[in-house]
């Protein structure tokens, strides 16, 4: 199956914490950093995932924040530290591409915000993403 979402993080579950409706499904990225996936119970039992499940965590690049700085006092669980490696400036919207660990991703932000940020190639950055926003797929 082809997919049209540019992040595609493989890693491998580490836990999985069921609740009534929603399940939390912590993942260790191929590159050692931590990936949280909330997900439906109904989802995580239909995928079959457990500790040592191998998975690709799924973003869409527009679900992406960026941050130049800590993220402290934030809810967001996801913070994947990386550097700009390529910036794509267009009329409103930026193309932001961030080298981690043994991944990349891919984050669309507004072209003001990252002039707010002062971003340039070179940029140390940190990716947030809600945990509401990782999809998972069975690898």
């Amino acid at each position: 199956m082809s997919l049209s979402i540019r992040n595609q993080l493989p890693g491998t579950v580490t836990a999985v914490t069921p609740g009534e409706a929603m399940a939390t499904v912590r993942v260790r990225l191929s590159g050692g950093q931590d990936l949280t996936a909330a997900i439906t119970r109904e989802a995580a039992d239909d995928l079959g995932l457990s500790p040592g499940t191998a998975v690709r965590g799924l973003v869409k690049s527009t679900e992406i924040s960026l941050a130049t700085g800590p993220a402290d006092g934030l809810s967001i669980r996801n913070r994947l530290p990386g550097t700009v490696t390529r910036l794509v400036l267009g009329e409103v919207m930026a193309v932001a591409h961030i080298a981690m660990v043994d991944a990349e991703l891919t984050a669309v932000i507004t072209k003001e915000a990252a002039e707010e940020l002062g971003l340039f190639v070179g940029s140390d950055v940190i990716a947030l993403v809600k945990s509401t926003e990782v999809a998972l797929a069975t690898a």
